[in-house]
């Protein structure tokens, strides 16, 4: 009674192997439901606890991974880091947040903390990965440095990404107000050198130009995905003393900034003008009026990202190209009304 459980002893009393033990306890969801409750049952009636301290030493990992940040304030990374962790705890890892606030030598200092083997592996929600990094990656025969960017895809893609199809995304919105009736349709993007500004102003373009609409440079305002340049960008509109049939905002705090202004100055959404958003933040819903928007599975993202990295670091997954891409939802509340004049058919 007095023998501390082993990993063999819970093998035995599942009827499972050590190796599968072993996979349930770090990797679950890559094995089937009966064989995980045989293996907790029998965790729990041995009262096997996993020595990290032991496992660690042999195994010369530091049971902690760095996540890059580029703004711990954004609430759009704030379900993306809860499914982070929740992986990651079930697997005994430490999370070490690394807020770089768009600055690449910051980046680059808590990236060392994987090369000079403080971390077991990085998960980038940045978009961006240093120079110094990137080159380090498959240097080492038979073992590539474990990372994995998630949301905003890397330039060059050289690891695994975890996200979805922003083009396709934002394609998907576009629609939906050109369904209502909207031709006279601006854009509110993010910062124009962000990938995610990119690849989402892409698909508004090219849905616009299939409808028969020309895309002229008028049709876009800039923001930097803060609710500031979403009240900005309604500034602007106001300003130019005609209002568009709808915005399209690249995310949720730059529509729900572009809203509030509006309303200052009595101009009514949806009555006078539609605003969508994307993302689906938690604030989305309360906003006046409630948001439509391009919901995000940040929640999945966050936990595939990590499964994924902890494959790489056990050595059990060398995909370095694997793109995995979850699909959205348009949820649709009260910002978008039809066009006046406009029938649906």
């Amino acid at each position: 009674m007095n023998k501390r459980a082993t990993i063999g002893d819970v093998a035995k009393l599942a009827g499972v192997s050590t190796a599968t033990v072993s996979r349930v306890i770090h990797t679950p969801d890559l094995v089937t439901d009966s064989t995980r409750k045989a293996v907790y049952s029998a965790i729990s009636q041995t009262n096997y606890t996993l020595n990290l301290a032991a496992r660690n030493l042999r195994q010369q990992r530091s049971n902690a991974i760095v996540v890059l940040v580029p703004d711990i304030g954004n609430t759009f990374f704030s379900e993306i880091l809860a499914g982070i962790e929740r992986v990651a705890s079930s697997a005994g890892q430490t999370i070490l947040i690394g807020h770089t606030a768009h600055d690449h030598m910051r980046e680059e200092k808590y990236l060392n903390n994987l090369l000079n083997s403080q971390a077991d592996g990085a998960l980038l929600l940045n978009g961006h990965l240093p120079a110094s990094v990137a080159t380090k990656i498959g240097e080492t025969p038979g073992r590539r440095l474990p990372i994995v960017s998630v949301s905003e895809a890397l330039a060059d893609q050289i690891v695994p990404h975890v996200g979805i199809d922003n083009d396709r995304a934002a394609a998907l919105v576009t629609q939906y107000l050109l369904d209502h009736g909207h031709r006279r349709i601006v854009h509110l993007r993010g910062p124009v050198s962000n990938i995610l500004t990119c690849q989402r102003a892409k698909g508004f373009a090219r849905t616009m130009k299939a409808a028969g609409l020309q895309v002229s440079p008028d049709m876009f305002l800039d923001g930097d995905f803060t609710i500031e340049s979403g009240i900005a960008a309604a500034s602007v509109l106001i300003a130019a003393g005609s209002m568009p049939d709808a915005v399209l905002c690249a995310n949720d705090e730059m529509a729900i900034g572009l809203m509030s202004r509006l309303a200052e100055h009595g101009i009514h959404v949806p009555q006078d003008v539609s605003v969508v958003g994307f993302d689906d933040i938690a604030f989305s819903r309360t906003a006046q009026p409630a948001l439509t928007t391009i919901h995000q599975p940040r929640a999945e993202i966050g936990e595939r990202a990590t499964r994924i990295l902890l494959e790489l670091i056990a050595g059990d997954n060398d995909a370095s190209n694997m793109i995995t891409t979850l699909p959205v939802e348009l949820v649709e509340r009260a910002s978008v009304a039809l066009n006046r004049g406009f029938t649906a058919t």
